[in-house]
């Protein structure tokens, strides 16, 4: 089948009615209802200068088009750096340095900042799929990169890029997946006797320190709501002495473009603002992103980050809250591990055989993880 192919740099340039088009024909995937793949959060990240060129984030996104319609798109970046995408690789390009090699620039297929799993090749059928992996393996080949990675991608698609000379890598991330609870009193119930006392200790200091709680959906959310959120999120990262990835007018983006996808939690004492939490959401599941607080207290975290969205799945009968990057605590709130994939393709061949042999290792490593955590389930027998 022919296809007309292309390389773009906006999202532009694809328009929105054909790019969310692409997503809502996806065959048997839930991508059109990914938020992180929307026109609007792209977008978003694109226009407010988040990820873009100047940050080390150069949009460069694969395009196929069968006459007017846009049959493939790939999200694709050329970066100069390997911050804000959560699969490590600084120990490869610190052994392309020591050989005098450049690890930088590489192209990558991620959501920006985002460690959620989705479609990463977005095709209307298997045909339009194929014909956008051999696009990027041309890509890849013409470009004279170091590397290529995908990041995050459902199991299905790592395979496939298996099949076209990837090597995968796995990892862990922890999710909460709703039993049909009725209130979060029956969902602590199902925990372990020292798991449920715990939470309900953290979340009675947080009572005892005259702190209150506010849910804000994305719709009733003011742009001064927004701009506390913001104060609280650059907060966090100058406690790191980091600066954040996000800037104000993102935030504003898709809080105007997308709210309906958004929850935003604010803590409140004495009349005051002090702590904030976004999350973002669909029918059935609920991202855990950003939290940030102007001043400390114990547990608050915890309260803001994890118990009150917790309280919004069981409301909403959400299945599912995935709660970010990392973070073996959260099994002692009710999560559990899920394996996640990224592939990653190395022009030299020498460093390729060397990481495929370290990705060999990891892998045993990473499925004796898994059953480890497995056995300390925080559920009762």
């Amino acid at each position: 089948m022919n296809y007309r192919t292309g390389i773009v740099s906006s999202l532009a340039e694809v328009g929105e009615f054909a790019w969310n088009g692409l997503l809502a024909a996806q065959q048997g995937a839930k991508d059109e209802a990914n938020p992180f793949l929307s026109y609007a959060f792209l977008h978003a990240l694109h226009e407010s200068g988040s990820a873009c060129a100047d940050t080390g984030w150069q949009p460069q996104f694969l395009v196929l088009w069968q006459d007017d319609t846009l049959a493939a798109a790939m999200p694709l970046y050329v970066k100069s750096h390997s911050y804000g995408e959560y699969v490590f690789d600084w120990a490869w390009a610190e052994a392309y340095e020591r050989h005098g090699l450049e690890y930088y620039p590489k192209l990558l297929s991620a959501i920006p900042f985002t460690p959620v799993s989705g479609g990463r090749l977005l095709a209307r059928d298997d045909a339009a799929r194929a014909a956008l992996v051999e696009l990027l393996c041309a890509q890849q080949q013409q470009a004279g990169m170091s590397s290529t990675h995908v990041l995050y991608p459902p199991e299905a698609q790592a395979k496939q890029l298996e099949r076209a000379g990837f090597m995968l890598r796995s990892g862990v991330q922890f999710h909460w997946l709703n039993a049909g609870y009725a209130d979060f009193e029956q969902f602590l119930a199902t925990l372990e006797h020292k798991k449920r006392k715990n939470i309900r200790a953290e979340r009675r200091k947080v009572r005892e320190a005259g702190v209150t709680m506010r849910q804000v959906r994305g719709v009733d959310a003011s742009e001064a709501d927004w701009r506390f959120f913001h104060r609280c999120y650059a907060n966090t990262y100058a406690e790191h002495r980091s600066s954040p990835y996000l800037n104000l007018d993102f935030f504003l983006r898709i809080g105007a473009s997308m709210p309906q996808n958004i929850l935003l939690i604010v803590a409140e004492r004495d009349g005051q603002a002090i702590a904030s939490s976004l999350l973002i959401h669909t029918a059935d599941t609920l991202y855990g992103r950003y939290w940030g607080a102007l001043e400390h207290v114990p547990c608050l975290h915890f309260e803001t980050a994890y118990y009150q969205p917790l309280e919004f799945c069981i409301a909403q009968k959400i299945a599912t809250f995935e709660g970010g990057a990392q973070g073996e605590h959260k099994m002692a709130r009710g999560f559990l591990p899920q394996k996640t994939w990224s592939a990653h393709w190395l022009a030299h061949p020498a460093f390729a055989d060397a990481i495929e042999r370290f990705l060999e290792r990891e892998s045993g490593g990473i499925e004796a993880y898994i059953d480890e955590l497995n056995e300390r389930n925080p559920f009762r027998s």
